[in-house]
């Protein structure tokens, strides 16, 4: 045997240290490979692959060696127990209150202008309010209505000008309005300037003029807001309601109670007078036996002494 030393490898080798290792280029087992595998087999039945999807992963990952392989074939693919994301809805529906960012759309509006001529012109529903808005009324009237609206700026301007006519603007809670138009023999609404708006929501300039005419500001709760206080009142109208009736016929049943409680209390004070009573009529005929037995030894006393016998 050779006390030699078996000679190193080379540090130029295909198997030389480059450097401390990281886990990418650590070998994978097979079990790592199986597990990479029965993700893509989930994810093929949950319809995330399609088949050629699924068949060109499992393929590379068969051939995979290290980590670094593997780990790009499932990095788009939720891992065991993840939380999917919340399903996307279809439908569009209103934002929800207070959040008013979400309204704030951008782009540009749906509508820009509305004309009445001997007639009238509305606004309202879902609908995006341009940065001006221009509105005209001729012996007509016009309804702007922002309760369900989107806007395109934080900062809006409606622009009526009402000739014998009138105009509308009804604006939901939470809405900064400032107004200022120029009206004569007319006017516009000032009554809801002033209110301070909420957070982050729009800021609306009422402006224009009126000539024998009118331009009102209106502060309204949007129609789902009224629908849902509406439907909290019924309920809550229909808690009283059932809490009412729960406690009157609580109310009720302590009164049956009562009475059938003073019913047995009769009952067993009848019972009691008539147990007495049947007492009393025993002693009594015990009394009355007892003084006719008396009358009777007195009777034949009486009649021995008459006889003689004493």
């Amino acid at each position: 045997m050779s006390d030699e030393l078996p000679e190193l490898r080379s540090s130029e080798g295909p198997y030389a240290s480059e450097g401390p290792r990281t886990p990418d280029g650590l070998r994978a087992s097979d079990a790592d490979r199986e597990r990479v595998a029965e993700q893509l087999r989930d994810a093929l039945a949950e319809g995330r692959l399609d088949m050629e999807e699924f068949e060109e992963r499992l393929d590379a990952t068969y051939k995979a060696r290290t980590y670094g392989e593997l780990t790009p074939i499932t990095r788009d693919l939720p891992g065991p127990g993840a939380v999917a994301p919340p399903p996307v809805s279809m439908v569009k529906e209103p934002a929800p209150a207070g959040s008013w960012a979400a309204r704030v759309v951008g782009g540009e509006g749906s509508s820009t202008w509305g004309i009445a001529v001997l007639s009238g012109f509305e606004r309202k529903g879902r609908w995006i309010v341009p940065p001006r808005f221009n509105c005209f009324a001729f012996w007509g009237g016009g309804t702007i209505d922002l309760r369900d609206a989107d806007f395109t700026e934080r900062e809006v301007v409606i622009n009526c000008v009402a000739v014998m006519g009138g105009m509308s603007v009804i604006v939901p809670p939470g809405v900064e309005v400032v107004v200022r138009g120029l009206g004569i023999m007319g006017g516009f609404d000032h009554s809801e300037e002033g209110v301070r708006g909420e957070p982050g929501a729009p800021r609306v300039v009422i402006t224009g003029f009126a000539f024998w005419g009118g331009v009102g500001v209106i502060r309204k709760l949007p129609k789902a807001e009224r629908q849902r206080l509406k439907e909290a009142r019924r309920q809550e109208k229909l808690e009283r309601k059932a809490a009412r009736r729960e406690l009157h016929d609580s109310r009720r049943e302590l009164h049956a109670s009562s009475r059938a409680h003073a019913h047995d209390v009769r009952e067993t004070h009848r019972e009691a007078m008539k147990q007495h009573r049947e007492a009393h009529r025993e002693a009594m005929e015990t009394v009355r036996e007892a003084m006719e037995e008396h009358r009777e030894a007195r009777r034949e006393e009486r009649e021995r002494r008459r006889d003689g016998e004493y």
